[in-house]
C-alpha cells in the first residue's frame, strides 16, 4: 500500500466522533507517523483550541494505528488494545482550530502484548507540542 493513507477507519478501533487521527504518513516496524487536522466539529475543541484530552487521545490513537496497520499488512484482524499506563505526559502548547498536527510514535519495547512507546506531537511550525511515554496492552 502506498503512503499516505487517508482512509484509516478500518485500521483503528475508534469511531466518529472519537477519532483523533486521520492520516497515516509513515510506517516501519518500530515507528509510525500520523497527522490530524483539527476541525470545529471535534469534541475537544474549545475557544478555537484543541484541548489536552484530545492531544492525549491523538497520541494513543497513533499507537493504535501502528498496531492496526501492522496487523493489516499481515492480513490479520487487529486485536483490541488499551492504554495500560501513562508514565509521563507533557502538553506544552495547544494547537489551534484548523491546524494539522503530526504525531510520531516510537516503539521502545514490546513483550507478550505489552508495548512501551514514546510519542511526540508537533504543530505546523514543527514545534513539539506534546510528549508522552505510555504502555499499551493487547486485550485479546
Amino acid at each position: 500500500m502506498i503512503l499516505p493513507i487517508t482512509d484509516i477507519s478500518h485500521l483503528i478501533p475508534q469511531k466518529t466522533p472519537f477519532v483523533m487521527v486521520d492520516t497515516l504518513l509513515d510506517f516501519s516496524a518500530d515507528k509510525i507517523v500520523s497527522s490530524f487536522t483539527i476541525l470545529d466539529t471535534n469534541l475537544f475543541v474549545k475557544d478555537n483550541f484543541f484541548l489536552e484530552p484530545g492531544i492525549i487521545e491523538n497520541l494513543a490513537q497513533t499507537v493504535a494505528l501502528h498496531t492496526g496497520y501492522d496487523f493489516f499488512l499481515k492480513g490479520e484482524q487487529a486485536p483490541t488494545g488499551y492504554i495500560g499506563s501513562i508514565k509521563k505526559v507533557d502538553v506544552n502548547k495547544l494547537p489551534k482550530l484548523n491546524e494539522t498536527i503530526t504525531t510520531e510514535a516510537t516503539i521502545l519495547h514490546e513483550f507478550m502484548g505489552v508495548t512501551m512507546v514514546e510519542v511526540k506531537a508537533f504543530n505546523q511550525e514543527k514545534e513539539e507540542i506534546a510528549f508522552a511515554q505510555m504502555k499499551t496492552v493487547i486485550a485479546n
